[in-house]
């Protein structure tokens, strides 16, 4: 395994590594809060949609870390590129996203950006 494929793998492991922790963390303060009751009430369908919204996100990066894991291993230059500019974008979107919604007091942001930096690194 060459260096671009060694970084395309050791992004994937990070983006998948942190959204498994995400999405822990998002179900203990968000969703478990959410679904109990706690706060103003909510309709039951909003109580039903917003899990899977919040999770969404979590889904999306740890999908994307085994894609990124997938292609430094099984797939051909062109699909590695293809598989790496489309996990790109959605990490590029979460650290840019974390970054701004906490001012940067959140290791999210930074973790995304190795991540996008290896990605990079392994496309080039």
């Amino acid at each position: 395994m060459d260096w671009h494929n060694m970084a395309l793998a050791t992004a994937g492991v990070i983006g998948s590594a942190v959204a498994l922790i995400h999405g822990a963390l998002t179900q203990r303060f968000m969703v478990e809060p959410l679904t109990a009751g706690e706060g103003r009430p909510l309709p039951g369908r909003i109580r039903r949609i917003v899990p899977a919204l919040l999770h969404f996100s979590t889904f999306n990066w740890f999908i994307g870390g085994l894609v990124l894991l997938a292609a430094a291993y099984l797939l051909e230059p062109q699909a590695r590129l293809v598989a790496g500019l489309l996990v790109a974008s959605s990490y590029l979107y979460g650290a840019v996203g974390n970054l701004w919604a906490t001012r940067g007091r959140h290791p999210g942001w930074a973790l995304y950006t190795i991540a996008l930096v290896l990605i990079g690194y392994a496309l080039v």
